[in-house]
This record gives structure tokens, sequence and C-alpha cells, in this order.
């Protein structure tokens, strides 16, 4: 396999829940989740039959053509879509939506620029790169990037109204920045970019690409502030393990573009389509939103205890299970010692733990994290020598 993957030393070959196993038959607890993709976790029944039933009926379809599962999933998504979106295009990845949305947002204001923000993540294709910031993403391919991409401290309004002009087209923002460290949006930022919008005739997109379907306790983060974009982009968690993303639109930007300017071979099939309307039901049915604002108050405040325990820690944010522990070490041989005592945790660059698990996970399972995690803590700061 080409060597573009950070690699842990797990060979994972069964899910179940919040748990993985590996080749040898040993459990861990998943904290990585696929990067926020395991919401309703691993291999959960209903997403599992949906799937089973599916392939046995129909697995590719065209869009060009109509499929009952494909409009059965458009419909579940404009229920749940804030109100006013009600335009889908479905895709296959976070990157894709992201890509269509920048598309969108070109074509019906006839402007060409997009404000982004500082640690921002929309993707690695090239226009979804043209919009993240991380340098160590941007720099290998400067030269071929989208120039009219700026970008602003997030949660700085006087910064992103400086960055306007008259060829402004929109603003695309994370509510929480996950790949860039967990950063949820400062009191009165997502209200002010709405209101900068409205008055110079710009759109404002939202990526929910992580915090989407119930992540941060709303089904979608930016119901945490009571803000609508006019272009949300989400992926991830869609299809439960499947491959699926969309862009959701108001109508009337949405029908800027014109047959056959933005389309996908793979995108809305049938397969995926079943996956995801699984998800969207077992998210609604097992009340998986108020699980992860409940478990993830309690987990947080676990962590908190941590931060006022260890000196190598900084800082604890986040909203419901969408949670960033941020250390002042290098936190590579904590992941690692973690894994060694059966949890997967994930990173936001060098120094913050991130936690994205299944919202099925128990209380009892994330008491076992925190307890390794100590645990992992106690050992770090023995091992760098540090001490009250």
């Amino acid at each position: 396999m080409a060597r573009f993957y950070q690699k842990f030393p797990v060979c994972a070959v069964r899910g179940e829940g919040a748990i993985l196993y590996d080749v040898n038959g040993k459990a861990y607890i998943d904290c990585m989740g696929g990067y926020g993709v395991s919401l309703v976790g691993h291999c959960h029944p209903k997403v599992v039959k949906a799937i089973k039933e599916q392939c046995e009926r129909l697995i590719a379809c065209h869009g060009s053509l109509y499929n009952d599962k494909r409009a059965e999933l458009l419909e579940k998504i404009a229920k749940i879509a804030p109100e006013g979106l009600s335009k889908i295009f479905l895709s296959n990845s976070g990157a894709e939506a992201v890509e269509c949305a920048i598309k969108a947002a070109v074509k019906y204001t006839g402007k060409h620029e997009i404000i982004s923000m500082v640690r921002s993540f929309h993707g690695k294709t090239l226009g979804a790169l043209s919009a993240t910031w991380n340098p160590k993403y941007r720099e290998p391919f400067e030269k071929i990037l989208n120039k009219n991409f700026k970008f602003a401290p997030f949660g700085k309004l006087d910064k992103v109204e400086e960055a306007i002009t008259g060829n402004t087209a929109a603003v695309i923002v994370e509510p929480i920045q996950g790949e860039g460290g967990v950063y949820v949006a400062p009191h009165g930022f997502l209200e002010g970019l709405r209101k900068l919008c409205d008055e110079h005739g710009m759109l404002l997109i939202f990526d929910e690409v992580q915090t989407g379907f119930g992540r941060t306790g709303r089904m979608w983060a930016s119901e945490h502030w009571g803000v609508k974009p006019d272009i949300m982009c989400v992926a991830k968690a869609m299809g439960g393990g499947m491959p699926i993303g969309a862009t959701i639109a108001r109508e009337d930007i949405m029908n800027s573009l014109k047959v056959g300017e933005h389309t996908s071979t793979f995108g809305g099939n049938p397969l995926a389509c079943a996956a995801a309307c699984a998800t969207i039901d077992v998210i609604i049915e097992e009340n998986l939103v108020e699980r992860a604002r409940s478990l993830g108050s309690v987990f947080m405040n676990a962590l908190r205890s941590m931060v006022d325990e260890f000196r190598i820690l900084r800082e604890v944010r986040g909203l419901g299970l969408m949670i960033g522990l941020e250390a002042r070490v290098d936190i590579h041989n904590i992941l690692l010692k973690s894994i060694e005592r059966g949890v997967i945790l994930l990173y936001s660059g060098k120094n913050v733990v991130r936690f994205l698990p299944p919202l099925v996970i128990s209380r009892e399972q994330l008491s076992k994290v925190a307890e390794a995690l100590r645990e992992v803590l106690v050992e770090e700061e023995s091992r760098l020598k540090i001490t009250g």
C-alpha cells in the first residue's frame, strides 16, 4: 500500500460497538472510530442488515437513473437538515462534499474568492486543500492550489471582515475545528459570520463533516449557536462505515449548477444509501445525540481532573463526544502506550489527543479509557522526569 498513512501497531480484523479486535483476538476500546466514521458503532446490526438486503437487490445505480433507496435517504436528510436546506448532492467523502460547496458558492454568487480559517481542515483534494490552512499539507502543492482562498484567524470577526472584498463569494468554517486541535467556535463568532455574509452578499458554508449527525450533542454542531448556513457539508458518520458524503444547500443555490456541471459516478449508490438510511434511523431511535451530550459531559470532567493532576497536560476542549486533550509534550508515546493497554486514541497534530469514539460507547468503557490514560500519563511524567 502507498505509504501515505501514519501507522499504528494494530491489525484490526473485527469490530462490534465500540470494540475493535486485532488479528490475535485482543480487544481494544476504539476512541478513534475511523476518524469519526463509526458513530453508531462497528457493524451495527441494523446497518449490517440494510447492507445485506440492499446488496442482494441492487448495488450500483448511476445518478442518471432514479432509485428508491436514494430517494428514501434524500427524504431522511431533508427531514433532519437545518431549515431551508432542502437540495442535496450525494458524493463519497467529506472532501467531495466540500468540492461541491465551493463550486456552488462560486456559481451562485458570480464571485471567485473564498475566506477560510487558520487551523482549518477541509480535505486533501485540490479544491478542498486550497481551503485547508495547514502548511504541512499545502506546501508540497502550493504552486497548483487555487489562489483565490484567504485565511483569517478562527474566532476573530474583525480579521474576517478585513479579508472581505467585492469578489468574496463565501466563508467556509468548521463549527469545531477537528484536525486543527478541537477548537470550539467562541461565543458570537458564528453568529457574527452569519451577519457579515448577509451584509456583503456572501454565502456561509459550514463544514460539518466531523461534527455532524450528533457527534457534539446536537444533530448539527451549528445548533449550539442557533446559526443556519447556506450550504452544509457532511460525511464521515453518515454511512455507518460506508463511504458517503453530502452537500446540502438552499434550493436556489444548488440550482445554480446546471446539468453536467458537477457529478459523481458512485455518488448516491444504493448500497451506501441503504447504510446511511439505517444509520440515521439508529441515531434517532437510540437517542445517540443525547447520549453524546451526557457521556461527553462525564468524560470531559474526568479529563479536566487529569489536567489538574498532571503537569504535562494543558487543556480540555470540545462538545459532546468530540474532545481534544492538549498536552505540553509530543503525544506519540501516549498513543502507543494506550494501545498497549487496549485503548486506541487519535491525534490532532503533535500535542493534542483527540477522542471520536462511537456514540454507543458505554460509561464503563469510557471509565476504562480514563483509567488507562491516567496510567499512561503517570508513566509518561515519570519517563520525562516531571514532578510536582
